[in-house]
């Protein structure tokens, strides 16, 4: 039995996941209690269940502390377990309550929206640790409900390698466990024929693989990637995001993670996102 478990902030957009693993053919739980977690899903698999995915959140603040135990208490059951966490970042999160006019699930009289998500972030800190974490800050639905499906197919037995292209005039992503900046390199947006198009288009390709200091660059991301990727296996990792940086994310970072992908995807489980060009 496949199980996935969701969880994150309030207003990250668990809800759009849950919906999206539902239609998946996945029987959903929201808003289960961790304690309940592993006597649930015993259960759903006694009924013939094959997956399952339930979303365990702040709002079961009391029994969060159990849930590592819980999840291993699982495995050890044979449950083919993932944990996937969204989150986004405080204005974003503020921004959304306001136009939704709900209220966050920790507010009470004495604290601000801002104190409440700083608040919750602390509770889930641990959670988060498990997880795999998605940054919905510049996500629309449907980009989410296909980073979902990205993530339904994954053996959670292997490390995944996620690269990620961004543009730092947006943000650094909030899942990033290495950041590179490519700002530096010539940038195809100033060339007028190269402007509309973007990293995965022949003539920008083509363009960026004729400087030496683009392949110069691809060298030492790509080498020090290899270096440690092992490290991180032997932490018993599950995923890390590999965050390729420009200037807006459409050219010289979506460029250099397509080309990382496909030399890391003969021999690791690889994905790929383009949050710029995704949102």
């Amino acid at each position: 039995m496949q199980l996935i478990v969701v969880s994150g902030l309030a207003g990250s957009g668990k809800s759009i996941a849950l919906t999206a693993l539902e239609d998946s053919g996945y029987y959903c739980v929201d808003n289960l209690p961790a304690s309940l977690l592993r006597e649930v899903t015993l259960y759903l698999k006694g009924s013939a269940h094959p997956r399952a995915a339930v979303s365990i959140d702040a709002r079961s603040r009391e029994t969060l502390h159990l849930l590592p135990q819980q999840l291993a208490d699982l495995r050890r059951q044979e449950i083919d377990v993932h944990l996937l966490f969204l989150e986004a970042k405080t204005y974003t999160l503020v921004k959304r309550f306001s136009e939704t006019r709900r209220r966050h699930p920790l507010s009470d009289d004495r604290s601000t929206l801002p104190e409440c998500i700083q608040l919750e972030r602390e509770m889930l800190r641990e959670v988060r640790d498990l997880a795999n974490p998605i940054d919905t800050s510049d996500l629309n639905t449907s980009s989410l409900r296909a980073w979902v499906r990205d993530f339904i197919g994954l053996n959670p037995a292997s490390l995944t390698l996620l690269f990620q292209s961004f543009g730092f005039k947006h943000g650094i992503p909030l899942d990033s466990d290495m950041v590179f900046d490519v700002r530096c390199l010539p940038n195809p947006h100033y060339e007028a024929l190269l402007q509309p198009l973007t990293g995965r288009d022949g003539p920008v390709i083509e363009y960026l693989d004729a400087n030496i200091d683009v392949n110069r660059m691809f060298d030492d991301i790509r080498r020090f990637v290899d270096d440690w990727l092992p490290c991180f296996v032997r932490d018993n990792r599950s995923y890390l995001t590999v965050a390729i940086g420009c200037t807006g994310g459409r050219h010289r970072s979506v460029y250099f993670v397509e080309r990382l992908a496909r030399y890391f995807a003969g021999n690791t489980q690889v994905l790929v996102r383009h949050r710029e060009l995704d949102a």
